[in-house]
């Protein structure tokens, strides 16, 4: 018996369904990758094109995060094991 993992990936990869799933993926390391007290105060809301919009609480959140930016992003392609995330937009 054939596991799944390669015939879905093989499916994905032939649907052009894998960069939106790696897309994805970076919301749900999210929490993970920032840690739990920027996650309190965060809500990732989409990826499009490789830009992850995130909400921010307050304006004070949202400077912040701004400084840390390029730290969140190679977390968040690291974790991915690709460079999907090229930029943060905070709202």
């Amino acid at each position: 018996m054939q596991h799944i993992g390669g015939p879905l990936k093989k499916f994905l990869k032939s649907s052009g369904l894998e960069k939106g799933v790696a897309q994805q993926s970076a919301i749900d390391f999210w929490s993970e990758a920032v840690g739990e007290s920027v996650a309190k105060n965060t809500e990732p809301l989409y990826v499009e094109h490789g830009t992850m919009t995130v909400k921010t609480e307050t304006p004070v959140w949202r400077q912040e995060l701004q400084f840390q930016k390029t730290q969140i992003i190679e977390t968040l392609n690291k974790k991915l094991n690709k460079k999907i995330i090229k930029d943060i937009r905070f709202i």
